[in-house]
């Protein structure tokens, strides 16, 4: 391990927790290969009531990349919960236009849709208009966002209908 002084920081803590978070950040560092050295505020220059772990500069930025992974992140990292395993949240389409006015409608759609409770997501290029806008939201939800735009379309229909009489 190089000198004190040449380390660089990469985790700190004065939580109540800081020794163990710390240990534990050291130890997801040197599973990666890393060197890592764990010191606390009777090391020079560090705060009273602190734990640090610090590595060689050049590993800095891999080892960063590694703590702003969420330690449970990478545990759980291929599980996933039956739950989110359920067919009813894949996302299915309800709108797709592709022209001048396509995003438009599409973010108006998201909009309306959102406001609502709606989760949904808009898919297009702006950039690339010979590609199609979509609305999609999640196949749980399809009936009642189907509802909820036709009932705005009634509400716009009935509002131009009543300006032009």
């Amino acid at each position: 391990m190089p000198d004190q002084n040449a380390l660089i920081t990469v985790f700190r803590s004065a939580d109540t927790t800081a020794e163990q978070d710390a240990s534990d950040a050291r130890d997801r560092l040197e599973e990666a290969g890393i060197g890592a050295e764990l010191v606390d505020d009777q090391t020079p220059g560090v705060v009273e009531g602190a734990w640090e772990v610090r590595v060689a500069p050049a590993d800095r930025e891999r080892a960063e990349a590694i703590l702003a992974v969420p330690e449970a992140a990478e545990e759980d990292e291929d599980e996933v919960s039956e739950e989110g395993q359920s067919r009813d949240l894949d996302f299915v389409a309800i709108f797709r236009a592709q022209g001048i006015e396509a995003e438009m409608e599409a973010i108006s759609i998201q909009s309306v849709l959102e406001a609502n409770g709606i989760p949904c997501a808009v898919v297009g290029s702006a950039q690339i208009p010979s590609l199609p806008f979509e609305v999609r939201v999640p196949k749980l939800r399809l009936e009642e966002a189907q509802s909820l735009l036709e009932e705005v379309r009634q509400a716009g229909q009935a509002d131009q209908e009543s300006e032009g009489a």
